[in-house]
């Protein structure tokens, strides 16, 4: 691993550590693509939405930057976030493997993997849990967070 790259990645989450979006997003090539288990494939534009958006709505993130490491022409970070959910209230710790792939410097790729079962329990409770483990509850997770940053989009539009 290059420490240009490793200086990146530090940099992308003392920025989002400080809430500064912008400063994330400059970490990003322009066609860069990313993907988790909430919002799915994202291009460059929803990716700087996206972070603009969380950015904003972290009142009490606290993130931990854990290993990072290379692996071929990946370089993989090791992460945890903690912070209250916002439409439950409910306290959130959720670990995260950060895959990245770069070009020119910058992020050109972006994946991260996390157990959406485990986030789901902590960020909706109770009704996490009665509700069960099935793909309709993995694909509305993920349908409201893609409205969430649909309407977002829009109103800054």
């Amino acid at each position: 691993m290059e420490a240009v790259q490793r200086a990146l990645i530090e940099k992308l989450f003392s920025s989002f550590q400080a809430r500064d979006a912008e400063g994330m997003i400059a970490c990003y090539r322009r066609d860069a693509r990313f993907r988790d288990p909430v919002f799915g494939e994202l291009d460059y534009e929803r990716i700087a939405g996206m972070w603009r958006m969380l950015c904003e709505r972290a009142h009490d993130l606290e993130l931990e930057l854990g290993e990072i490491s290379s692996s071929g022409e990946a370089v993989v970070a090791h992460w945890n976030a903690r912070y209250t959910f916002g439409k439950t209230g409910r306290k959130v710790h959720n670990r995260i493997i950060s895959r990245f792939i770069f070009k020119d410097d910058l992020i050109a790729e972006q994946l991260d993997r996390f157990s959406l079962w485990r986030w789901s329990r902590m960020a909706l409770g109770p009704a996490g849990v009665m509700l069960g483990w099935s793909f309709p509850i993995r694909s509305a997770i993920r349908r409201g967070a893609q409205g969430d940053l649909a309407r977002y989009l829009e109103k800054r539009a």
